[in-house]
């Protein structure tokens, strides 16, 4: 049935809000944000499964603003905020932080924004000031309410974003911790990939008789992201990111590797053969990070070469290409690399670099995607047979080694 809804001044937002909404150029909403944002501006508590790329936080941040400068209060109190989002990363937190300062624009909100990894006085010193939306990890949120410079008490609003990677990180006892300390009498928003046995449990602990929303299920690769594997020896991959790059002119890569040592070798190995590349993973610091993904978002560095939790919440906006130099040992984690790109209804492409070794991995991710990644040719040749026609130095170990590995399947079977 089509839906009724053509824009969003059809969901009832405030005008400030539909200005901000114009000024980026959008003009319909998201499934999502469709079925989010009037559920939300009704007052009541939401559990919404909804993957990052389907344009949930503003599914959320816009019907909040919306409350909030709809119902203001007169007096605002320093480190007492009136919405807490609680997110499971910093990257995630950032990603919110500008959603909601992009549709606040035209209204008198504050945000603060505390996360760990940084200088928790600079924080200390933000909250000195009135804030309407806090957003927060967890850890640092509480290390800030020990200390008395944050204040939960006034919270009239509540967002679990990502509910179910706090739950895989951890987070569930930081959790129950911070529930106790908000006002019983409040609206939560749970936002999760997933409705899992796990958030189901959570919810009925959290949530005062939710509605639902289902926009998109747990392990549905994008139909917008088209997928290809080549075969390729462990060796030869440098080689085949390198000849895919230059020669498919690919301006904006985002690559993940499994190891942070591995994501560092392969930036310097791109750098040396004039691809710019910077490596994002967990033993950098927070400015490092946040400069890396702001060079790659600008176009000053062409590749960004991240590990898995690196990458968790990044937002890349029309992001064209994700290659898999390694395949996660979990295959679920596929989905979410993957879903980096063709996000919001734009297209993309993400290519797996697969050696005979990993094998096992992709038949896995192809049972939870539940269809089969096509094995590609460029220029006539397998990604096996590019990259054995680069040059490569060896070691006497190197060449010893090279007789006993095993070959991919596409040089087994000749193709």
């Amino acid at each position: 049935m089509p839906s009724e809804v053509q824009a969003f001044a059809d969901l009832g937002l405030a005008d400030p809000l539909l200005r901000a909404i114009s000024d980026t150029g959008y003009t319909a909403p998201t499934q999502i944000q469709e079925q989010a944002i009037p559920k939300v501006m009704d007052g009541g508590d939401l559990l919404a499964a909804a993957q990052t790329g389907t344009g949930k936080t503003a599914g959320f941040t816009l019907p909040v603003l919306h409350r909030l400068i709809s119902d203001p209060i007169t007096k605002r109190r320093v480190g007492t905020p009136r919405c807490l989002v609680l997110v499971p990363t910093r990257e995630l937190a950032i990603q919110v932080d500008a959603s909601v300062k992009t549709y606040s624009k035209h209204v008198p909100i504050r945000t603060e924004l505390v996360f760990g990894g940084v200088s928790i006085n600079r924080q200390i010193a933000a909250l000195k000031k009135p804030v309407d939306i806090l957003i927060a990890t967890p850890g640092r949120l509480l290390d800030l309410v020990g200390q008395h410079h944050i204040h939960l008490s006034k919270v009239e609003i509540l967002v679990l974003d990502e509910a179910d990677r706090m739950l895989d990180m951890g987070f569930i006892r930081d959790m129950k911790r911070i529930m106790a300390l908000v006002p019983k009498t409040r609206q939560t928003l749970l936002f999760s990939a997933t409705f899992s046995n796990e958030i189901r449990k959570l919810a009925t602990t959290f949530l005062s008789n939710p509605q639902e929303v289902s926009v998109a299920r747990r392990n549905t690769a994008s139909e917008l992201v088209e997928q290809s594997v080549y075969w390729v020896d462990k060796p030869k991959k440098r080689a085949l990111v390198t000849h895919l790059i230059k020669t498919q002119q690919w301006s904006q890569v985002l690559i993940f590797t499994k190891t942070k040592h591995g994501a560092n070798r392969l930036a310097t190995q791109l750098n040396k053969d004039a691809i710019t590349a910077d490596a994002i993973h967990g033993n950098k610091s927070q400015t490092a990070r946040t400069r890396a993904l702001a060079d790659f978002k600008s176009g000053k560095v062409q590749v960004l070469v991240a590990t898995d939790i690196a990458a968790r919440g990044l937002d890349i906006k029309a992001l064209p290409h994700v290659i898999n130099y390694e395949l996660p040992h979990v295959a679920e984690d596929y989905v979410h690399r993957i879903g980096r790109t063709g996000r919001a209804g734009s297209t993309g492409t993400a290519v797996s670099l697969v050696d005979a070794n990993e094998l096992p991995l992709l038949k896995a991710i192809e049972r939870v995607i539940k269809r089969a990644i096509p094995t590609v040719e460029l220029d006539g040749h397998t990604g096996h047979e590019i990259a054995a026609s680069a040059p490569e130095k060896r070691t006497r170990s190197k060449k010893r080694s090279r007789t006993r590995r095993r070959k991919s399947p596409a040089a087994q079977s000749g193709s």
